[in-house]
């Protein structure tokens, strides 16, 4: 459960209420002086306790890949299908707080500095959660390990930046928790088999070895 602003520090508030305010109307178009109206506090505690307004941004990140850390650290590696597992923890974590979702959508559509930062610290949460499930699904990873940490942050967070327009183009609330479960089976299996299961490589030299494949003259 939640606390209600009046139980928390005031540190804690203006951090809230800055997550609030940068989700709607991202950070730039966000004052200092804002955030702290929008805590009920005086703007002088936002140097107080965090020394700037890009030191207040800072918090927040910190806030949310705390939040994102905590959920994955829960998860047992040796409790079952952890690959379902970490697509149960997504899913629930975005469905259920449409304001981590906008905080996220607003931030990595910037183009700053701090939004690559954020992103970079996401992209090594990815890259670690794939070592984890390297370990349970047959000890390696039958990809290109650039690229796969990347691909893997592509399906979470692609519907969350294209929300505004697949929404749209859906019949049900994209975040909706069936509509969540489904498409989080299909990124499984999408990961677990490929979008085509073949590699045209090695079917164009199966087709010339069997003779079905073009012949030279």
């Amino acid at each position: 459960m939640q606390a209600s602003p009046s139980d928390l520090t005031g540190r804690a508030r203006l951090r809230q209420a800055a997550l609030r305010l940068f989700a709607e109307r991202g950070f730039a178009a966000t004052s200092a002086r804002a955030v702290a109206a929008e805590a009920g506090l005086s703007p002088a505690l936002v140097i107080h306790h965090f020394g700037s307004k890009e030191g207040l941004r800072t918090a927040v990140d910190e806030e949310v890949l705390a939040r994102l850390g905590a959920a994955l650290r829960e998860l047992d590696p040796g409790g079952g299908d952890l690959m379902a597992s970490l697509g149960e923890v997504s899913a629930r974590m975005f469905g259920a707080d449409p304001l981590l979702r906008g905080y996220l959508r607003r931030v990595l559509q910037e183009d700053s500095a701090a939004s690559a930062a954020l992103f970079g610290r996401l992209l090594e949460g990815a890259r670690t959660e794939l070592e984890r499930l390297a370990a349970t699904e047959g000890g390696h990873v039958d990809g290109d390990l650039e690229w796969a940490p990347l691909q893997m942050l592509c399906l979470i967070l692609g519907p969350l930046l294209l929300e505004p327009v697949m929404q749209p183009n859906l019949n049900r609330p994209m975040f909706d928790p069936d509509v969540l479960a489904h498409r989080s089976a299909a990124n499984q299996r999408l990961l677990r088999r490929g979008l085509f299961g073949a590699d045209p490589a090695a079917g164009s030299s199966t087709a010339r070895n069997t003779g079905t494949g073009k012949q030279r003259g």
